[in-house]
C-alpha cells in the first residue's frame, strides 16, 4: 500500500510539472500573449524558447527542454539535407522570451506573421512544452482529433500501455 501511494505521489509530481489543457487568449497590438497562470510557474525561473512548430504553429519550450532538443539536433550529420533543414527550421526561428510582470511573453513579429497569428491565440499543452496556434489553424487540428477511427488507426502502433 505504501509503495502504491509513493508511486501516486511521484506521478502527481510529474503531472504538476506538465503543460496540460487548452486556453484561448488575446494577442495585443505589440504581440504580447498572456501565458496561462498554470504555465507561468513552469516558465518563471528562466523563460522559454519559441520556435516555429511543424504544423503551422509555434512551439514554446522551457529552456532545459530546448537545450536537450538542441543537443540532439546538433548531433545530426551536417551532410544530411533533412538534418540541415531541421536545424534551419528550429534555430533560425528560435527566440528566447521571458515573462513580464503581467505574465506575458512577446511573440516575435516574424513568427506572428508567418503563422497568421493576429489578435487571438489558442494555447495547447503538450506535456513538456506547449504550442501556440492561430484559431483558424487550430480548427483543422480539432477536426483531425475528432475523427475517432482514423486517429485510432494512426496511433495503434504506438505503445501507450501504462507498463503495469
Amino acid at each position: 500500500m505504501e509503495r502504491r501511494e509513493s508511486r501516486r505521489s511521484y506521478i502527481k509530481g510529474i503531472l504538476e510539472q506538465m503543460f496540460l489543457g487548452r486556453y484561448h487568449h488575446t494577442v495585443d497590438e505589440k504581440g504580447r500573449l498572456t501565458v496561462p497562470a498554470r504555465y507561468r510557474d513552469l516558465l518563471a525561473a528562466e523563460g522559454a524558447y519559441l520556435t516555429q512548430g511543424f504544423d503551422q504553429n509555434i512551439n514554446v519550450y522551457p529552456i532545459p527542454i530546448f537545450e536537450r532538443i538542441s543537443l540532439r539536433v546538433n548531433q545530426l550529420s551536417m551532410t544530411d539535407p533533412s538534418a540541415r533543414l531541421l536545424r534551419r527550421l528550429m534555430f533560425s526561428n528560435a527566440e528566447l522570451v521571458v515573462l513580464d510582470k503581467a505574465g506575458r511573453i512577446l511573440v516575435p513579429h516574424f513568427l506572428r506573421e508567418e503563422l497568421n497569428l493576429d489578435s487571438e491565440a489558442v494555447i495547447v499543452g503538450m506535456g513538456d512544452y506547449f504550442e501556440i496556434w492561430s484559431p483558424n489553424q487550430w480548427v483543422g487540428q480539432t477536426a483531425m482529433m475528432e475523427e475517432s477511427e482514423p486517429i485510432a488507426v494512426r496511433f495503434m502502433d504506438l505503445d501507450l500501455s501504462t507498463g503495469e
